[in-house]
């Protein structure tokens, strides 16, 4: 199986990352894609969003990367075509537990290797952070996306994630590429957003997505509810949005063979 392995990356927090990972996951199961979503963040909201509430008991990413359990017996399914590695606030703690076992930067990379075959694509969703868990997912994957809101802080906030991901592509992941930029939370008729959508462009070039996801009510709604923005409302611009990104996203595959 040809597939994608895509961590979903910003380290500044709300930027929408999440709500991006969830919606894209669920627009490409809708495609008929095998979708194997990674929460790598302590926050666990990818989760939530899915509709797992509670995690007690249950084993997640941290007892894979500890290797308490296989990552086999960590994936719930979700959907016919979705499943997910869930996560919750004890792998707050894996920068600490996990910072003297050999090879942490392979752990999850490791894990993902067992299963990798069964799906098309793998999202794993990033903290916003720089610190081990990132790290771990840049090694993992074989493509960055980034996110991003149309702001000039966002953008220049990025260039320290694009030295990031340029150190582990030329240390560690030899093949990671950036392939692709999201700009969200869009709002045409603001003038802030136009000149910073133009700075982007300026520096991404054809890498920033023709598709902007307009900020919409909807979208924040729909994780509340457990819900994917096609299944809370499937006739917002939201999921217009969503899906004209997923159809540029998927047109990608033949470049990545």
């Amino acid at each position: 199986m040809n597939n994608r392995v895509i961590a979903i990356v910003n380290q500044k927090g709300g930027v929408g990352k999440t709500s991006c990972t969830l919606n894209i996951g669920a627009g490409l199961a809708l495609k008929n894609k095998k979708v194997l979503y990674i929460d790598a963040d302590a926050q666990g909201n990818l989760t939530v969003g899915l509709g797992i509430r509670n995690t007690d008991g249950e084993n997640t990413i941290f007892e894979v990367l500890k290797g308490e359990c296989s990552i086999k017996d960590a994936i719930i399914k979700t959907t016919n075509n979705a499943s997910i590695l869930p996560a919750d606030i004890a792998l707050a703690a894996a920068d600490l537990e996990l910072a003297n076992e050999p090879g942490k930067d392979f752990l999850l990379h490791e894990a993902i290797n067992l299963v990798k075959n069964e799906y098309d694509y793998i999202l794993i969703d990033c903290p916003p952070s720089l610190g081990m868990m990132t790290v771990n997912s840049l090694v993992a994957a074989k493509e960055v996306i980034i996110v991003m809101m149309p702001e000039f802080l966002s953008a220049q906030g990025v260039s320290q994630l694009t030295k990031t991901i340029d150190i582990v592509q030329r240390r560690i992941n030899h093949g990671l590429k950036i392939s692709g930029v999201i700009l969200n939370m869009y709002n045409g008729r603001r003038k802030l957003h136009k000149e910073a959508s133009e700075e982007v462009a300026k520096m991404f070039k054809d890498r920033l997505y023709k598709t902007y996801i307009r900020n919409s009510v909807t979208i924040a709604e729909s994780p509340g509810f457990g819900q994917d923005i096609f299944a809370y409302k499937s006739d917002s611009t939201g999921a217009k949005d969503f899906s004209d990104l997923i159809n540029e996203i998927v047109k990608q595959e033949n470049s990545n063979e």
